[in-house]
């Protein structure tokens, strides 16, 4: 079992974007949902009444590793200080998870470095990234990348 379990916020949209990365790995299931209250009788405070009956959590499994995904509010937003590094066995499988995760309104930063369409940061790397960084040139021209391009190590 997982020790840790990273807890992702979102502003309503924790299910459509847990089904978005189960669209995008192919070994993703959903876990389990939760849902708020019906009733102050059961938990819910008098100013969360809209949220009466919808969705709180989604957990979920990605490529072996579960999260779970909070409904929560406006108050708190993904920003890079916080990230999920794919390794990728090849070119191939960078340009699958580089164009995915961009897709739908994602944006490409630097370095492999990107940010989904809600936010969160990505970085989508070769496996032997160790390796590669060692070669002559190797950070100048990682650099100047933004999907990282495994021929111009």
């Amino acid at each position: 079992m997982q020790k840790i379990t990273p807890n992702l916020w979102f502003d309503g949209n924790a299910q459509e974007a847990a089904e978005f990365y189960l669209s995008i790995f192919d070994d993703g299931k959903m876990i389990s949902t939760t849902y708020y209250p019906m009733s102050e009788a059961e938990g819910l405070a008098d100013f969360q009444k809209d949220l009466a009956g919808k969705v709180l959590t989604v957990e979920f499994e990605v490529l072996g590793m579960r999260f779970i995904g909070i409904n929560a509010g406006p108050e708190f937003k993904f920003n890079e200080s916080v990230s999920f590094m794919i390794s990728c066995k090849d070119q191939a499988e960078i340009d699958y998870y580089w164009d995915k995760l961009t897709s739908q309104g994602g944006e490409e930063s630097v370095c492999g470095w990107l940010k989904d369409k809600y936010g969160l940061s990505w970085q989508v790397c070769p496996e032997n990234w160790e390796e590669l960084t060692k070669k002559p040139g190797a950070f100048k021209n990682m650099m100047g990348m933004k999907k990282l391009i495994i021929a111009d190590f």
